[in-house]
């Protein structure tokens, strides 16, 4: 495993050529290091312009083949593709007749996760699939063409209950309107919509009554919309992640999403099993280890599995002195019999989760198989950014659980189920 995440190139170039680009570079008054890594980096950034952003869009023509029914699918904000290799997955066979999906278009402003989408979710037979990376815009949404599911999980940042919850009032707070524009345009058959727990308690909970009620009014027809408080760890992840997901049904359909029972409430999937089982090898995608510092290692040292910086037994020297809020998550270590604790996107240091035995945050190919990611999905970008990536995305094996109830709910297929909850203060919304 490479420890500095530093490469190494070598060059075979004429001695000719070496002393000239050395010449060229004083002049410029740049160190050839300087300048080689910026050649490359304009290379990368060409090559991705070509496999991105191609105007117009060639949107693919989607036909159905005998035997199957599949329906297509549009995801805005789609992010690195939890959603989209859910939906891959997602599938079921009934009297011979398949029910699948198919993607059209995925929209996202995000160059790298555009990347990793592109470079993950399409097959063979979707070579004319392109994720469309810019902002969402009214432009971007008139132009985007019918499918019939409509998925996004609108950007949480004002939502989440770590940091300020800015709500509606927040930057990306009204984000989901592009989405309610979007299904009043084309009235899709069924909407998927994603976000934070901390969504019923933004701006007092004002914030999911009114996303509600847009959503349930959008379009010609409505929709009839089930919300729920999934609590992905009693659905066999290996994390304790818990988000809102509003599934709806265009209302003239007659159909009513039903949540699918959870099979994992007494036998929780640990985050031990995930890691180790099968075992992660030094050479596997997106496996780089962060250096840590010498403080960090002796205080990793006197933290037990489960406990944090606050609950551990620390020396002086070793304490944070920090005032106000404590977050639990701070330099908190996982307990290997638990599934582990929310995997975040960002935040400084003490916040990138820890191993439960090793002195060290955890790699970036760890947290991918604690949100469910198969080991063959290459995130593209940064240690950094491929963090953000995986910490902002849907859990691949709980969304494929409520995908499949989707295709289950259209095939008028029978599953178990429970009733939605009711842990906020909001439930009026939903009479």
């Amino acid at each position: 495993m490479d420890k500095t995440s530093i490469g190494k190139f070598q060059f075979r170039l004429p001695q000719s050529l070496v002393d000239e680009f050395k010449i060229a570079c004083e002049n410029s008054e740049v160190k050839p290091s300087e300048q080689l890594r910026k050649l490359m980096q304009d290379h990368i950034n060409s090559s991705n312009n070509n496999i991105l952003n191609k105007e117009p869009y060639s949107f693919p023509d989607k036909k159905q083949e005998t035997g199957t029914t599949f329906f297509t699918i549009g995801e805005m904000y789609c992010g690195p593709g939890g959603l989209g290799v859910a939906s891959k997955k997602a599938g079921l066979k009934i009297h011979g007749k398949r029910y699948s999906f198919q993607h059209v278009w995925a929209t996202d402003n995000h160059l790298d996760s555009c990347m990793t989408y592109q470079q993950n979710i399409p097959n063979k037979k979707e070579k004319n699939f392109k994720v469309i990376c810019k902002d969402i815009s009214p432009s971007l949404v008139e132009a985007l063409p019918p499918v019939d599911g409509f998925l996004y999980g609108f950007p949480c940042n004002d939502f989440s209950n770590v940091g300020e919850t800015k709500g509606l009032q927040g930057k990306y707070g009204s984000l989901y309107r592009y989405g309610v524009e979007y299904i009043s345009r084309n009235n899709p058959k069924f909407i998927f919509a994603e976000n934070v727990s901390g969504l019923s308690g933004a701006n007092s909970g004002y914030a999911f009554k009114k996303i509600f009620e847009e959503l349930s009014n959008a379009g010609e027809n409505g929709y009839e919309i089930t919300p729920h408080l999934y609590k992905f760890e009693e659905y066999g992840v290996p994390q304790a992640r818990h988000r809102y997901i509003l599934v709806g049904f265009r209302r003239d359909l007659g159909l009513k999403f039903k949540i699918p029972k959870p099979n994992y409430k007494e036998n929780f999937q640990s985050c031990y099993k995930a890691i180790s089982n099968p075992e992660i090898k030094d050479d596997a995608l997106n496996h780089e280890l962060t250096v840590q510092s010498k403080n960090v290692v002796e205080r990793l040292n006197y933290i037990k599995p489960g406990e944090n910086a606050w609950t551990a037994d620390l020396p002086e020297h070793l304490k944070l002195n920090v005032k106000g809020a404590k977050l639990s998550m701070i330099y908190k270590r996982l307990d290997p019999d638990k599934p582990a604790y929310t995997i975040t996107g960002s935040g400084g240091g003490g916040t990138h989760v820890y191993h439960w035995k090793e002195p060290r945050a955890l790699t970036n190919r760890e947290r991918a198989r604690l949100q469910t990611f198969p080991d063959h999905f290459r995130f593209h970008g940064s240690k950094e950014s491929v963090r953000r990536q995986i910490g902002m995305a849907v859990p691949v094996e709980g969304a494929k659980i409520i995908l499949e109830a989707i295709l289950k709910t259209f095939a008028g297929k029978s599953y178990p189920m429970v009733e939605q909850n009711k842990d906020f203060e909001s439930s009026f919304i939903f009479k």
